[in-house]
Order: C-alpha cells, then structure tokens, then sequence
C-alpha cells in the first residue's frame, strides 16, 4: 500500500496574498512623523528562475560589487534586464492556476542605508512598499520580514527592533510571476519590478494606526457633518469652521460641498498623543435614488476616461509631476471623471483629483481575463481557495484610498466574470463603507452592485437602456433590480488610432435619458515606449516589438493622448463633444441660445465672447452678457448687428466662445471652454463647370485645353500652367485602414478594413475607354476602376473645361458597376505635385483632421500649415490628416508660386510626402520616409466613418460612404 504526499507550494504559488505584514492603513501624505526614502540606486541581479539563487545575498555583509544597478522605482525589463511583454486577454504563460513556469525571471534587489542623525529614539518603525510586481519576499538585516502579492497595493512590515544607525541591508527578491499574477490580467504590459517607492516610517507610541473620515452633506439644509474616527483617539481641529472635536464626535455647521466641478477643501489636523497629520476634508453624498446615482442631491453626469498608469519610458513608475500633468490636460479638455483602470493608482494620484476635481471609480486589483478564452475554467474568483486574496486586495484599497472625497465608488475589479469571491468582496466593502456605491462590470444581472455597468453597448442598445426598456434579464427579480438601477458605460468610443468616432451621438443620448449617466473613454494614453530610429527620429514601440511569443500588438495603443502625451485628434474632439455648455442658434434670427450643462456650478466662472468672420477672416468682437445661470437653465439672447466690412457674397460666421474668466489650478484665464459657429449667410458657391475661352486642341501627343496640358492617349493631366503634376488626378476609393476599420476579430460582419482588402481595393486598376473633345470647348475622359478577381467596379467620367482667366475646372461623374458588399472607404481625387510646395492653407474646417464621424470639434475658419504639420504621428501609421469642408485649398513653395484648388461640393483635404500605399505598409513612424519629389493630395468628395470597432461599435449608418452614384467638380488655377 502506497500513499502520496504533497509538497507544500512555494510561496510565490500557493494562492494566499503573502505572509508578515501589518494590516493596512490609510495613505498620509502630511505627518509630522519622520520618513526616510529609500528611492534610488539599488544594486540588482537577474536570474532566471525563482530558485536559481539562494536568499544569501539577504545577510549583511554580502559582497554584490559585482552586481548591476537599477532605479527604484522602476521595472527592470526597462533597465537591460529582460523585455517587456504585451498581451490584451491571453496569459503569456500556461494556465494551470496557481502553479507558474519554471521560467520565472526573478530580480534581487539590495539597498544599503542609514538612519539620519535625528532619527528619533524609541518607538516603532514600518517598511512600506507602494507597489511591487508581482510577488516580493523581503528581508531586514538578514531577519525575514515576510512576502506578499497585489502589485498595485502597500505593504508594510514591522521593522523597528530591526534597524541599527548605520549599514541597514534590505533585500527584496521579486519573482515576474506569481499566483498573484493570474489575478492581474489586465490589458497592460507586464512590467516587473519595485516601481513605486520604498519608505521607512517612524511610528511613535500613540501614532495612527487608522483613522476614517466621514464627512457627510445635506443639500437641503447647506450643512455637513463631520466625524473622524480612529485608532488611538484624538482631536480634530478645522480652523477654517472653527471646529475642535474629539475622534468619533460628529459636528453640523454650514459648508461649501466638494464636488468635481467645485472642489472645495478644507484643511483639517488629527492629532493623537503621538502623531498630527493635515488631512483635506472635502464634504460630500453619494446615493442611488430614484434609479439615479446622485451627488449632494444631483444627478451627475460623468464626461470620463478610464486611465491606466503609464509613462513611455519608466512604465507604470509615474512620478508625482506627470500625474498633475494628466489631470490638468483632463480638465482642460472637459474631462470630469476618471476609472482607475484596472487597480488602484498611485495614492498621490487620488490627491491631486481631490484637489483639482475629478471624481473618481476606484477599481480593484483584480482581473483575470484570460480565463475567459477558457469558458472561465478554474476562474478564481469562483473558487472559495482564492477568496482570502480577493479580500486582501479589497481591503488595501479601501482602507487606503477611503478618505478622499473624489472617490465616489468602488470597482470590485475588471473583467472576471462572476462568482462567490467578488460577492465577498462587495459585502466587505458595504459593511466597511456604505457611504459610496459598488461597480462592477462583469455580472449584468447586478447582483452585487449598485450601478448598472456595461462596455461598448452600441448606440442603439444605449437608447434602449435610457428607456428602461432593454431585453429582459432570466431572472425576474435581478432584472428588476437592474432596471431601477442607473446607467454607464465604464468603457466606451474605444480611442485606438484615428477615432473614435460616434462620440456625439453616445453623449446625445447621456444627455436625453436621465438614467443614462455618461461613460468613461477607452482610454487616456497610448502606452508606447519611446525608441530612437538610427536616423535620430523618435518613435513609439508596442506588442511584439520585443520578440514576445504572444501579444496583442498595438492593442496597447488606443489613447486619447500620444505616449508623450500629446492630445490626439480624438481627444480634441471629445473636449467639443462634451462641454458642460451648449451654445446653439436660436428659434429667432441672429440671436443664441446657451444652456448651462454643469452638473453643479452657475456660469459666473465664465466670460462670453463673439466673433464676425467673413471668409475666415475676423471683422469684428466683443463680449456677450451671459447671466449666471444655473445648471440645467437656458437663456437666448440677441447678437450685436454684423460689423461692416464683409465684402458682398463673402461667406460669414458667428463664433460664440466661453472661456474662464480667472485662473484655475488647472488653466489659466481665457481658457476656452465651450464654443459653437453659427453661420450668418450662406455659404457661397464653389467650382463649376467654366466655359472654355477656346477649344482643347491636340498637339502631337498631347491635348492643351487653357493651362493645362494633357496625355492624349490616356486624357492624363500632365501640367498645370507650366507646374509639373507628378501624379495625374484620377479617381481614389482607398486609404490605409484604420484600427477601427480593421475591427476587433469577435466583430467579422463589418471588419471593413479586412473587407476591403480581400476585395483588393488597395489595388485597384484604371482602363481609359475613350479620349474625347468636343466641340463645346470640353475635354472628355471615360474610364473604369476596378479591383481584379471581381465583377465589381465605378464607371467614371472626367470633364475638362477651361476659361480665358487661366483656371482649369473637372466635373466627375461615378456610376456603381455590379453589387458592392461594402462601403467605399473613400471616394475623390488623388494627384502628385512637386514637393516643393510644402505650406498649405485652406478655407474650410479645422484646425485639425476630421472625418464624418469625428467632425464636432472643427471650426470653419482660414488655416494655414506645412505639409509636414498636416500628418497625425498615430503610433501605428493609417489613414490620418484629412481636413473637413473644404472650400478652397492652396499649395505653395517658399517662392509663393503654387496651385489653388476649389470645390463644389466642398470636400476633404488631405496632402501628405508619401503616398497611401506607403502608409498602408507602415508598421512605425520612422517607415515613412518623406518624398523629395512629390506632396501627395487627396481631394474627397467623401470619406467612410471611423467608429470604434478596434472593441467598440462600428460605424453608424448614416456615416458610411456607400457605393452609390456621385458627382463633384473641382477648379485648378496656377499660383505665380
């Protein structure tokens, strides 16, 4: 008879979150405790497995000269040590929870230290980590002080009988993987290392262990309670009320509440007998009622972004400036609320949106993602085993994060579908703090939570949704529940490359439907990693740029902003979309409609303006007396009489701007705000067909017809005036897909960029049926384009005509051969002129690219900018610059000489140094390498919508370019 036993696992596999450390405790940020750093040089080895080196490095006296060094904080696959690995939802390692690969790179990390002279005498002391990923084993002095897991948490040790003045030895082994990491599937980069900072705390007899603040509004009376418990007691004192309390005593007085729009504080001291910290009160309410989430008694509408921790060359190590900087671009662009997308941020992070105003869905560590490709298999969240880590990664950032008032709820994690561990969750997290409510996306039917929260639910579902009329769910009492339930979207308009588009129509819908309470952009940053090309251009880096054996490519990509933090077209456009004032044009001529959108604040932070525009030039402005109006409230009111100046048929505009009328924290006065365009005539007439002052006459083998000069076997422009065109006008219906065009592989009905290739339309061919002139002064070319292997084509037909003044003018004409299966991806000219004409300018929309979907923020107006500005750097190269409702358009050289270019109907603008086929091929920015001959133009009388498919929904219908019968005409004339 035999038996077998089990080895016990290793503690960086068995499935607790770690062993020796003290329960956790508020983040403080102002004590009057001492604190040492332990940020800096840290001497570091590599090695391959978890077990390739014993812990003797742990013990005083090792000799690491040999070792490497490393920053703390930081990731050492960023140091020389390893590579980082990308994947979206896939582990990079078998699934067989808890075990991990022997392949286990694991980093010893030795910091040697000593107490500064005026350490205090006596007391306790605690070792704390901010954050490790993704399990640690820690020694002090050669005593072990324990391990632990949650890599986006604190842990603290005991440590105060273990420190000597001088010569202190911490070591700490990081292993990459961990049971702790089939917890952290997150769609980010796998990043391992110490990358939050190392401090030594004093903790004096009497020091805080805890301490809680509940600060409560009423707005019906004006008033707010305050109480603070903690542990050991003490007092509160808060100057600016004239308050003094003992811990655990509640008091009502009169206050400004804190809300995102209005962020008040008020500075607050707890003092025990052996520690006083400064604490930032901000008194606020957050409840579900009547099937809304309320604040201070208003529905509130978030204008949101999820974000998750990124710097492109320290990784997830974000410093305490770029924080600020994120949360100040955020608020400059309209940017109201913030998901800390998928863990908890750096606690100084939570701070400054405090202080700035943002509200805040703090999200759990905790995702497990890659079970889902496994049916969700041995998920851990339903798996009892697991529960202890559930709850300790619940409880750290709760008791962490639980005294900032810009968190308004608690996220139980990302992306883990259901089960008994996220229920423990959210019972611990109600007992501990019923003062804000629970989010959690993963279960529909909303059993543990308290909003309903859905991803990418298309436009159409949302109306549904706002309507409380959305398919039922299979049990009767959920579904109630979920119906009396408000609304958002945690992820939405995911902004991946160029997009996304549909922006407008979601916020329409936040704004018509009361239970539909706003949404969170998928997401705020592109985590490249900055890389410098051999010719010195700098570039941006994603998955599979490192030999990872699985990853998601560019999947890591999809930001409003760039790496560098650069805002994106689609962060522009998000900031029009969602301004928290609508100006519109009233029922009555030249008068203006504005409706205050705040969720809280009056209009008196801002001042109004106007501008008179003709033909995008100003000719007069001023002020507009706006009321303070209260959120919700409209007022229309008369504009002034057009200023004279206006030439007779010129094409005006009013231009109505709110900008801030004082300096915020977060932008200086005249900040623009909210602005809208109300056009004051119509616009004029654009090219046409010219009657030709002579007729087109052949010349050998070619055609002259005025300034222009033309092949006469393939009716091919070749000149312009004198001007060499490099690439002949002809007919274009292909642009470099888009991520959003390629589409998500779950969605293949309209993956329209992966359509469109299989149809061949990247390479489509141009047959000249016939040369024509005729006698009424025009030069006719008739051609099919048409991709092969298909039966499927557009019959096009070019009119040339000219007139004595110089200008050369083409009417096109296209017919639909056969049945298309999709929509064009864009339909106008294509043309090559000679590089030298490098600047642009143009009457039409901007100062940005556009696109049928992506439209809001463009402003008609007069633009000029190089050829070179015109591109978007998207980190993966695709269709990009196009400029919307374009009147006219000129090209020039430093000389001034160049072409003008005119449309009827207006048209998208686009002028780039390489051509499409170039773009397509790209796979970085530093591929395209800039024409010394040629500015390639495209002249659109359309273009396809971008969507959101890269996750999200498609594009809508009324912004697909379908293949149907078109006519459009553009005018040349040479510049000299």
């Amino acid at each position: 008879m035999s038996s077998t036993q089990h080895t016990p696992l290793p503690y960086y596999e068995d499935r607790s979150p770690g062993a020796g450390t003290l329960p956790p405790r508020p983040w403080t940020p102002s004590s009057d405790t001492a604190r040492l750093s332990l940020n800096g040089t840290w001497s570091f080895r590599l090695s391959p497995t978890a077990t390739a080196e014993d812990d003797a490095f742990a013990r005083p006296g090792y000799d690491a000269r040999g070792w490497d060094e490393i920053p703390v904080p930081g990731h050492w696959v960023l140091h020389g040590h390893g590579a980082p690995i990308y994947t979206n939802v896939r582990y990079p390692f078998p699934v067989d929870p808890p075990h991990v690969p022997a392949e286990n790179p694991t980093g010893d990390h030795l910091r040697v230290f000593d107490l500064p002279g005026d350490w205090p005498d006596g007391g306790d002391a605690v070792l704390r980590f901010e954050g490790v990923e993704s399990c640690a084993r820690v020694w002090l002095n050669g005593e072990e002080l324990g391990t632990f897991k949650g890599s986006r948490l604190p842990h603290e040790f005991p440590v105060g009988g273990l420190l000597e003045p001088s010569g202190n030895v911490l070591a700490v082994r990081v292993h990459q993987w961990s049971s702790g990491s089939y917890l952290e599937d997150q769609d980010q980069w796998w990043l391992p290392g110490i990358f939050r900072e190392v401090t030594l705390e004093h903790r004096p007899e009497g020091s805080l262990a805890d301490y809680f603040v509940h600060a409560s509004y009423d707005h019906t009376t004006g008033e707010g309670t305050l109480r603070i418990d903690s542990d050991p007691g003490g007092r509160i004192t808060v100057p600016e009320l004239g308050l003094d309390l003992a811990t655990g005593e509640s008091a009502t007085v009169p206050v400004e509440p804190w809300t995102a729009e209005t962020p008040r504080l008020y500075e607050a001291w707890l003092t025990t007998v052996g520690e006083s910290v400064s604490l930032r009160v901000g008194f606020r309410t957050v409840v579900v009622e009547d099937g809304l989430l309320k604040v201070n008694g208003r529905r509130v509408l978030f204008r949101g972004v999820n974000r998750h921790e990124f710097h492109p060359e320290n990784g997830r190590a974000v410093d305490l400036a770029t924080m600020r900087r994120d949360l100040v671009l955020m608020k400059r662009h309209n940017i109201n609320a913030v998901r800390t997308s998928h863990y908890p941020p750096h606690p100084a992070f939570l701070g400054l949106c405090d202080e700035l105003g943002l509200w805040v869905i703090d999200e759990c560590d905790l995702e497990t993602h890659g079970f889902g490709v496994l049916d969700w298999r041995n998920n851990p969240v339903d798996d009892d085993r697991w529960t202890p880590a559930l709850l300790d990664r619940a409880e750290r950032m709760v008791e962490r994060d639980k005294n900032h008032p810009a968190v308004v709820m608690w996220s139980l994690g990302n992306e883990c579908d259901t089960g008994r561990g996220l229920s423990a969750m959210a019972d611990w997290i109600r007992e501990r703090d019923p003062s804000r409510v629970i989010h959690y996306e993963g279960d529909h039917s909303c059993a543990d939570t308290d909003v309903y929260s859905r991803m990418y639910a298309p436009h159409e579902e949302v109306d549904l949704i706002g309507r409380r009329t959305e398919p039922p769910w299979s049990d009767p009492e959920l579904d109630a529940k979920r119906r009396a339930l408000p609304f958002i979207q945690c992820e939405y308009a995911h902004a991946m490359g160029n997009g996304p588009g549909g922006l407008s129509e979601y916020q329409r819908l936040f704004e018509a439907h009361e239970r539909c309470q706003g949404g969170f952009v998928w997401e705020w940053i592109d985590h490249g990693f900055t890389r410098r090309a051999p010719d010195g251009r700098f570039y941006h880096v994603y998955g599979g740029d490192f030999g990872e054996e699985l990853h998601d490519g560019n999947f890591v990509c999809d930001g409003l902003v760039f790496p560098d933090r650069t805002p994106s077209p689609g962060l522009i456009e998000y900031k029009k979309v969602i301004e928290p004032v609508r100006i519109e044009g009233a029922e009555a001529d030249g008068a203006v409609r504005i409706t205050n959108g705040h969720d809280f604040a009056d209009l008196s932070h801002l001042a109004f303006t106007w501008t008179y525009e003709a033909e995008g030039e100003a000719i007069g402005s001023g002020e507009l007396a706006v009321p303070p109006l209260p959120p919700g409230e409209s007022v229309e009111l008369k504009l002034p009489d057009p200023p004279p100046g206006a030439e007779a048929g010129a094409e005006t505009w009013w231009t109505v701007e709110a900008r801030l009328a004082a300096a915020t924290a977060w932008a200086e006065a005249g900040h623009t705000v909210a602005w809208a365009q109300l056009p004051a005539t119509a616009p004029g007439a654009g090219a046409r067909a010219l009657a030709s002052g002579e007729a087109p006459r052949r010349e050998g083998d070619r055609i002259v017809l005025g300034p222009g000069v033309f092949d006469a076997a393939t009716g091919a422009l070749t000149s312009l005036g004198g001007l060499p065109v490099t690439e002949p006008p002809r007919l274009d219906i292909w642009r470099a897909p888009t991520d959003n065009d390629n589409g998500a592989s779950w969605q293949p009905d309209e993956r329209w960029g992966v359509i469109w290739r299989r149809l061949g339309l990247h390479r489509v061919r141009h047959r000249t049926d016939a040369v024509e002139t005729t006698p009424d002064g025009a030069l006719t070319v008739r051609t099919r384009v048409a991709p092969a292997a298909v039966d499927i084509g557009l019959e096009t037909v070019y009119r040339w005509t000219a007139d004595a003044a110089g200008r050369l003018s083409l009417a096109v004409s296209v017919t639909p051969l056969g049945e298309w299966p999709c929509p064009l991806p864009r339909l106008g000219l294509r043309l090559g002129v000679p590089a030298a004409l490098g600047d642009a300018e143009w009457f039409g929309g901007g100062p940005g690219e556009a696109y049928p979907d992506t439209r809001t923020a463009a402003r008609v107006g007069r633009w000029a900018l190089p050829v070179d500005e015109l591109q978007t750097p998207y980190v993966r190269p695709q269709e990009n610059g196009a400029r919307i409702d374009v009147r006219w358009a000129r090209l020039t050289a430093p000389d001034g000489s160049g072409v003008r270019i005119e449309g009827d109907p207006a048209f998208w603008f686009t002028a780039r140094r390489w051509t499409t086929e170039q773009l397509d091929a790209a796979e970085h920015t530093p591929d395209l390498d800039p024409s010394n001959d040629t500015v390639w133009l495209n002249l659109d009388h359309g273009q396809h919508g971008i969507g959101s498919q890269s996750c999200g929904p498609g594009v809508l219908a009324e912004h697909r370019l379908n293949a149907t019968s078109a006519e459009f005409s553009f005018t040349f004339s040479r510049l000299t």
